[in-house]
Formats: structure tokens, C-alpha cells, sequence
């Protein structure tokens, strides 16, 4: 998978291998690799499709998914199509799909040095929130998560999702799935983490990897909501340890959550990822 995923652009969350593996529970996910390029189907039942990555021509392929479909009684669907791809799929078949800006997914993209300096008068609430938490816990301590200490972060992990309602909620219960799985399988993902401690108690934590040459990807990123400051703590110093070199940081999207896509848009953006659904909508 990751062989197809760098042949492609891979500048949307869904390239990554790290988030196709731990949403594929709650997604119903399954992969292939047809004609070179990476095939990723989400639930068999009502199958969509994340627009194939690789480097060569999408016309074979995209027929070869229309009479899989067909054959099933299914319309073909892409669920995940960035602008480039929207322009060459529309060249190689035009007028044949319908395209549907899907905004819950787009990807919030933010300068490296930003996120690590917060310079700037729209940070300064940022700033002020870190000096905050800092005044309020002179001890509080960074760490590099380790073998050692990953079951403490998986452990405030754990509380956060029951302080945060997961049981009674189904989106904050599948991404606790996710999670999960992110901790379960840190080491052979190779992700990199960090953790915040607080009077020695892990209060925050993020991990993520590098997307591409230019840009990092954060997967998850966890603070609990009464601590002031700690989220923003938390950002700039896994920033300053880990996206020194890049130029950008993919803080992936917000699926459509209001509270969520204020505290992203926040933090003063470089650009949204845009991202269409592609539905088949005649003939081949």
C-alpha cells in the first residue's frame, strides 16, 4: 500500500496507510491493488471508493470499478476527490459525474514555523492560553512517547473518552476505535507521539508522521477541556519536537463538527484541502 500511496500525491489524510488502518473497523474498509494502483473500498454493502492512488492513467481503472458496481447494483462513487484528481477524471470522462463539495472533509493545512512559534497577533490567544497552563502548572513536563509510557497516554485517553460522553455518543465511540487502534499498533505504524504531564498526570497527548516530503500529518491530538491551556501546550510543543523541516502540518478535517471547526479554523489556516464525491451518472 504505501509503494501505490507515494506513487500518488498522497496530500489528503486518506493517503496515508496509519489512517486507512485504524478507521478500517469503523469504515468497513478493505484494499487492492488494480492496474498499479491502490484500490480503497468502504463497506461492501454500499460501496464508495477513495479516488485509486498511483502515478499512471485513471481510465482503466475507473472502468473496471463501474462493472464491479454494476455487477452488484451499486452506482460507482468516489468519497474522496481532491481538485486534481476532480480535473482529471472529468477530462478522461466529461459530463459523466456529478461532483458534491464535501465540506466536513476537507483538510486543514497550516504553516510548520507558525504552529511552532505561534508569531503573529491572530495567535496570541494561543500564546496567552500556553502562559496560562504554564503559570498554573509550574511542574508540567513533555515526554517523547515511549514503550515506557504509552499506557499512561492510553490511559488518559481512556478518561477523556468517558469525561466526554463516548458511550452515549456514536461519532466520539467510532473514534475511539480509531484511536485504539492507533495505540495498539503505535510501534509497528511507526508513529511518533508526545505526551503533556501535569503534577506527573498525563493531561494531553498527540502523535502523527510524516504525509509527504513537505508535509506532517497529526492523527490525534487529546487534552482534557478543563485544563486551561493544555490543548494549545500540547500543539506547539509536538510541533516544535517533531515538524521542524516541513513546511506544512495536515491537521486532517473536522468531519462536519461545528466546535471542532472553530477551534481549526482558530489557528489561522494556510489553506483548506478541498475534497468532491464523485457519483457515475451515465454511461461509460
Amino acid at each position: 500500500m504505501d509503494k501505490a500511496l507515494k506513487a500518488g500525491h498522497r496530500s489528503a489524510l486518506e493517503y496515508s496507510f496509519t489512517s486507512n488502518f485504524i478507521w478500517r473497523k469503523v469504515y468497513k474498509l478493505s484494499a487492492a491493488l488494480l492496474f498499479d494502483r491502490l484500490i480503497v473500498m468502504s463497506d461492501p454493502e454500499n460501496p464508495s471508493f477513495i479516488f485509486p492512488a498511483g502515478a499512471d492513467p485513471v481510465d482503466d481503472v475507473v472502468r473496471a470499478l463501474h462493472e464491479y458496481c454494476r455487477g452488484r447494483g451499486k452506482p460507482l462513487i468516489f468519497n474522496t476527490v481532491v481538485n486534481e484528481d476532480r480535473d482529471r477524471l472529468e477530462a478522461a470522462f466529461p459530463g459523466k459525474f456529478r461532483f458534491t463539495s464535501e465540506r466536513g472533509v476537507y483538510d486543514y493545512y497550516y504553516e510548520a514555523e507558525r504552529m511552532i512559534s505561534l508569531s503573529g497577533k491572530k495567535l496570541s490567544s494561543k500564546r496567552n492560553h500556553i502562559n496560562r497552563f504554564m503559570m498554573n502548572h509550574p511542574d508540567w513536563s513533555y515526554e517523547k512517547i515511549t514503550r515506557e509510557n504509552i499506557g499512561d497516554a492510553k490511559k488518559m485517553n481512556l478518561e477523556w473518552c468517558l469525561q466526554a460522553g463516548c458511550r452515549e455518543d456514536e461519532s466520539l465511540f467510532e473514534e475511539s476505535c480509531a484511536v485504539e487502534q492507533a495505540f495498539d499498533h503505535f510501534f509497528e505504524l511507526g508513529l511518533t507521539g508526545g505526551l503533556l504531564r501535569a503534577g506527573g498526570r498525563v493531561v494531553a497527548f498527540s502523535m502523527g508522521e510524516p504525509l509527504n516530503e513537505d508535509t506532517y500529518v497529526i492523527h490525534v491530538e487529546k487534552a482534557f477541556y478543563e485544563l486551561q491551556g493544555a490543548y494549545q501546550m500540547i500543539n506547539q510543543l509536538f510541533a516544535r519536537e517533531n515538524c521542524q523541516g516541513y513546511r506544512y502540518i495536515n491537521r486532517e478535517d473536522d468531519a462536519g463538527d461545528e466546535g471542532l471547526r472553530k477551534a481549526k479554523l482558530s489557528y489561522d489556516p494556510a489553506f483548506l484541502l478541498e475534497k468532491s464525491s464523485a457519483e457515475l451518472i451515465a454511461p461509460l
